[in-house]
């Protein structure tokens, strides 16, 4: 079972980056947790974190074909705004599950519209890092539906 974990613009900023709102968790924390979980539930996660949206547009591209089953995405800032990874993500067979560290709802209004919600399974969203391992969770129990 081939799990993807994208993360997005200013993500690698983790454990940096307002600590009030995403926790003091870095994101190679972050990562290596999903690994270890992965390998407890019978699946290969790959992490992958770009600040470029082109880059994070090719990633998705590949995963249509390396055999990956699940994305996990965190998109960043770009979840409000960015069609282009939106459209690229529709192009998956695969069920994605997006992810984010706040409450996107509890934010600035603008946060609260998603455009990958749509043709996402689902949303976990202001759990912190434990929002990361609930989307492992859910992406290998919706593998195996």
């Amino acid at each position: 079972m081939k799990i993807l974990t994208l993360n997005g613009i200013n993500l690698n900023m983790f454990g940096k980056r307002d600590p009030a709102q995403y926790g003091t968790a870095t994101l190679t924390e972050i990562d290596a947790k999903l690994v270890a979980l992965g390998k407890e539930l019978g699946a290969e996660v790959e992490c992958f974190q770009t600040n470029f949206e082109g880059e994070m547009a090719e990633r998705i591209h590949r995963a249509h074909t390396d055999g990956t089953q699940a994305v996990l995405i965190n998109a960043g800032a770009w979840t409000h705004y960015s069609y282009g990874i939106r459209d690229a993500l529709a192009i998956l067979k695969c069920p994605i599950i997006e992810v984010h560290m706040s409450n996107i709802h509890a934010r600035e209004e603008f946060r609260h519209h998603s455009v990958i919600a749509p043709i996402a399974k689902g949303q976990i969203a202001g759990f912190g890092v434990d929002s990361y391992l609930l989307a492992l969770r859910a992406a290998v129990s919706a593998i195996q539906a």
